[in-house]
């Protein structure tokens, strides 16, 4: 049995980030996933585009749920790069379309 290594198709383009207090922000997204054979689970990942609003609201570390319109799940935020896009990153089914 052969095990996927690399990036499933992923989404880009609009989301919903729920934050630990409630608010529900508009956001642009990249994510993108794949099978980790080692752990035995589908990990996905991606960035969000710089957001005044986001960056007010959430800091790095915070749980948040990512909805597009393919799905929602429950991921984390990270590190925000140069540009101001933070990192976002979950496991499990991801809220986008994948194979299995």
């Amino acid at each position: 049995m052969s095990q996927r290594t690399q990036p499933d198709e992923g989404y880009d383009g609009p989301a919903e980030l729920r934050t630990p207090e409630g608010s529900v922000l508009d956001v642009d997204v990249t994510v993108r996933g794949m099978f980790q054979p080692i752990d035995g689970r589908y990990h996905w990942y991606g960035r969000i585009v710089a957001d005044e609003e986001l960056d007010a609201q959430v800091g790095s570390g915070a749980s948040v749920v990512l909805r597009t319109p393919h799905g929602e799940a429950a991921g984390r935020l990270s590190d925000r790069d140069p540009w101001g896009r933070h990192r976002i990153t979950g496991t499990g089914v991801p809220p986008f379309e994948h194979e299995s």
